[in-house]
């Protein structure tokens, strides 16, 4: 299958469990409404959206798939839970790497996508798992407890049910949202602490249900302007002032420090009052309305008052530098760009990260270089030199 081929060939899989798993379940089955060039392709596919339109459901794409199934370390007898149904592909995975001694359980928060996961995965010939409509928030209690815990859907904070759940030893995979950053993060659970094994890059669809928490959208330059605010954990924001930020004109400020993916940088930026993330109109770039930023989509940025800065490169992606529309835009740009260079001085991408979570009622620890409070737990971000 060409698919598999290409995920081992890019080490996306490098287990040959993963690999039989994705050679033997039939994804189109999953999604039976898209050419099998398309099942079979590299992007995620949308299978249910609401009434505005909103995508609610989907089967992830195969890098994502596959990159999870490695984080998670499935072993033959697991029992596991999966948060998110979606089209029942996962399930099927899972329930094939764990074999005829272990169990699935898979709980999707919409009944419309249950019933489809569970025709799915019986037409496919895993009927065995078991299929539950209900919030992902709570679990599964009946089956508990879990050698695996997977979450496919972007979670804020980690309810009580899940630490319950998982047995002592167990790892938990959830895509945790800190500060607006998503990274899948493999925890595995030491008594009352769960501690970070592996921390990847990823984006996902939001849970939905008692643990849902939203972002604020804040628009510069009018409703759909030419950027995009996301702000997280309810950080305070003067929308109107900030809105008007391109009516400044703009300035760069380049800080000497070579272009680096952006993974670990942007946690360093993340302890600033005022992290965001800013999406750029793809037009306004292209015609010089502003400042092209890091990616075509946008990058991490910071905003104070009236004024919001994002990271750019130069033309030949060499060097990193930071952009700012407002009244105090060149202040908060030299601010922004002196916070890259300590990240620089300190050991820039040779840096990675390690994650903790406590529960919130019993959290000690507050010594990381991120310390996030939730309704239910506290996150602790460290970074630290690679070996």
């Amino acid at each position: 299958m060409a698919m598999v081929d290409q995920l081992r060939e890019w080490k996306v899989v490098c287990s040959e469990t993963i690999e039989d798993a994705l050679r033997a379940v039939p994804r189109h089955v999953f999604v039976p409404d898209v050419p099998l060039e398309k099942a079979y392709g590299f992007d995620p596919v949308v299978t249910h959206r609401d009434a505005e339109g909103i995508a609610i459901s989907s089967v992830s794409a195969p890098g994502v798939v596959g990159g999870m199934l490695e984080q998670l370390n499935i072993r033959p007898g697991c029992r596991v839970l999966e948060i998110g149904a979606g089209t029942g592909y996962n399930a099927a995975l899972l329930a094939h790497l764990v074999g005829f001694t272990g169990a699935v359980t898979t709980v999707e928060y919409d009944a419309a996508v249950t019933q489809s996961a569970r025709e799915a995965l019986t037409k496919a010939g895993y009927g065995d798992v078991t299929v539950v409509c209900g919030d992902g928030a709570f679990g599964w209690a009946d089956n508990a407890p879990y050698d695996r815990i997977i979450v496919t859907a972007g979670a804020w904070d980690i309810p009580p049910a899940w630490w319950d759940q998982l047995a002592d030893g167990g790892l938990l995979l959830v895509p945790l949202r800190m500060r607006g950053l998503t990274r899948t993060v493999a925890l595995e659970r030491d008594g009352a602490i769960l501690r970070s094994r592996s921390v990847k890059e990823c984006g996902f669809i939001p849970m939905r249900g008692v643990c849902a928490v939203a972002e604020q959208n804040v628009w510069v330059g009018g409703r759909d302007g030419d950027l995009l605010l996301r702000v997280d954990d309810g950080q305070p924001i003067d929308a109107e002032a900030v809105g008007g930020a391109l009516d400044h004109p703009g300035t760069v400020v380049w800080t000497g420090v070579p272009f680096a993916m952006p993974e670990i940088l942007d946690f360093w930026l993340a302890g600033m009052d005022g992290f965001c993330r800013v999406l750029a109109s793809r037009d306004a770039a292209q015609n010089g309305r502003l400042v092209a930023p890091m990616f075509f989509w946008g990058s991490m940025g910071v905003f104070d008052g009236g004024s919001v800065a994002y990271l750019t490169t130069n033309a030949d992606m060499s060097e990193l530098g930071v952009c700012a529309y407002g009244p105090d835009g060149r202040e908060l740009a030299n601010r922004v760009a002196g916070r890259i260079r300590e990240w620089d001085s300190v050991g820039g991408p040779r840096m990675k990260v390690r994650v903790e979570v406590h529960q919130i009622d019993a959290a000690s620890s507050s010594d990381g270089w991120l310390v996030i409070d939730k309704k239910h737990s506290r996150v602790v971000v460290r970074t630290v030199p690679t070996a």
